[in-house]
């Protein structure tokens, strides 16, 4: 994990969840559709099954890119902040690959089965979906994902310090990290919240970018004065 290939990991990472959440918001009307009862979730999956599949597996990828460049970031720094920062990036990865694999893994066998003519069968197929939505989706892949990802991110600023990108990139990965944060009070249902960590998101990958972009520098930099 050299400091370019973290680099390569945060655009790719930055620039994959962008790109299946969009495509998810044209073709499967994500995130609003899970406001929706089960069995309409459902039937909206099945008419867009492939495409829905495979944008959340890009979702899926792009969220477990988030163990490597944990580990590269930890480079970075010697500070406890950022020795903190590796075993955190590691989780928030591995509980957002949980809660995004459940879509193209379990999804398809509820569709199937709520589809079904017999109705204790779509039945159990609805109730197992939002069982696992719950478990898997709510608990597990956002609330720790956001409680993650936002400790992850004011870690790394804190260890970096102001000396490494200046103080605007500790005060945007701060922002983003405090909008993501936000979202652990999606359950309330009030729009704001959805609303603020939907911007959070956004503004978190901006400093990924960002990162990246004084990742590559910083080392251009270098080989030159070594040079």
């Amino acid at each position: 994990m050299n400091p370019k290939l973290t680099a390569v990991l945060l655009i790719v990472a930055a620039v994959g969840a962008n790109l299946g959440f969009t495509a998810l918001g044209t073709i499967f009307n994500y995130p609003d559709v899970l406001k929706e009862p089960a069995g309409e979730v459902l039937a909206d999956f099945r008419d867009n099954e492939g495409a829905v599949r495979a944008w959340f597996t890009v979702l899926a990828l792009s969220a477990a890119l988030f163990a490597p460049i944990a580990i590269g970031v930890r480079r970075f720094s010697a500070a406890r902040a950022m020795r903190i920062a590796l075993p955190v990036g590691i989780a928030a990865a591995v509980v957002q690959v949980i809660g995004l694999s459940r879509w193209p893994l379990l999804v398809p066998g509820y569709a199937a089965d709520a589809a079904s003519s017999d109705p204790v069968v779509a039945a159990a197929a609805r109730d197992s979906f939002t069982t696992a939505s719950d478990i898997l989706g709510t608990a597990i892949g956002e609330t720790c994902g956001y409680v993650l990802t936002a400790a992850w991110t004011v870690l790394v600023i804190v260890a970096l310090g102001r000396e490494y990108a200046g103080r605007w990139f500790q005060v945007l990965g701060g922002v983003s990290a405090v909008l993501v944060f936000v979202g652990v009070f999606s359950p309330l249902e009030l729009p704001v919240i959805d609303t603020a960590n939907f911007f959070g998101y956004v503004l978190w990958s901006v400093w990924l970018l960002a990162f990246a972009a004084v990742i590559l520098v910083r080392e251009r930099r270098s080989t030159r004065s070594a040079s």
